[in-house]
């Protein structure tokens, strides 16, 4: 059965759909509660049996992306077939008209940069609510439209989404039973991206700031028994922004089995991501099909 098939709720509009390795691409768009605005989203169904339930793995893109990126460039989908894995990608922010936006029309704050939290500073408060976005109304508009198993839920990103997984992964641990990242920046709390998305989005609230900040999470009590990160040794944000030394660090104080692979020659882009998506979603398949509702 394909995933046409089961769209049926009225509340999402399918902007587009197309049969690739044996399942479905489809990209879809809805009026969000949450962001206050129109949403676009990319969902990848493999073919399945009628009235079976398939775990799902939701995807966070970072800095400047929207659902596009990883659905045109992630190299996913052969992956997912083989494995029968829901793969969800969201977009990075709310858009539309009336959406403030950085300023300075800078790449790392506002429109294509929620950072996956909810803001509580004005002029963004009222549409950048993507944390509530990515844990509460997208999983629910999945549930009701898509041939998921919601007890099998795992979340994975890139960069600034890596650093959204980490951070939803920490905080709702048992939901999600695998957590993984590419190039997370994993303690924006004390790098220059999440220095300003931080300051623009919450102001100087330190406790709101510790609550999205991966090291952070670990240090005030997170645990989870297992991380993937894939990183790359020749990205150019290494040092400056993403540091996953500090996470490193936490881990090893908090026993969290952290599996962090430096991939020498690799950058911060999707020729990257592409290279290691498949064994990041073996990783999750094995965690997702475990018979115990434990992460590993």
């Amino acid at each position: 059965m394909s995933e046409q098939a089961v769209l049926e709720q009225p509340q999402v509009e399918r902007v587009s759909a197309h049969r690739s390795h044996g399942g479905t691409q489809g990209v879809y768009r809805h009026s969000s509660v949450a962001t206050g605005t129109d949403m676009t989203f990319s969902v990848f169904v493999p073919d399945f049996t009628p009235g079976a339930k398939l775990p799902v793995v939701y995807y966070l893109s970072g800095l400047t992306c929207t659902h596009a990126n990883v659905t045109e460039k992630g190299g996913f989908r052969r992956a997912c077939a083989e494995l029968g894995l829901i793969l969800v990608a969201p977009d990075t922010s709310p858009r539309g008209e009336g959406v403030p936006d950085d300023p300075a029309a800078a790449y790392d704050f506002g429109l294509g940069a929620g950072f996956y939290v909810d803001a509580t500073e004005a002029p963004y408060a009222a549409n950048y609510r993507m944390w509530t976005y990515v844990t509460e109304e997208l999983p629910a508009l999945i549930a009701a439209n898509f041939p998921v198993d919601m007890m099998r839920q795992s979340i994975m990103g890139h960069s600034m989404g890596g650093h959204g997984a980490l951070t939803i992964g920490l905080s709702f641990p048992q939901r999600f039973k695998a957590i993984s990242a590419f190039s997370p920046i994993v303690a924006p709390s004390l790098v220059p991206w999440g220095h300003k998305a931080f300051s623009g989005y919450f102001g100087t609230d330190a406790s709101a700031w510790r609550r999205h900040d991966a090291v952070a999470l670990i240090e005030d009590g997170a645990r989870v028994p297992g991380l993937l990160v894939d990183q790359g040794a020749a990205d150019e944000f290494l040092e400056t922004q993403l540091r996953p030394d500090l996470l490193a660090a936490a881990c090893d104080s908090a026993g969290i089995d952290l599996e962090l692979n430096l991939r020498a020659g690799y950058d911060h882009s999707y020729y990257f991501i592409s290279t290691f998506m498949a064994a990041h979603l073996r990783w999750h398949a094995e965690r997702l099909n475990r018979p115990s509702a434990g992460q590993a």
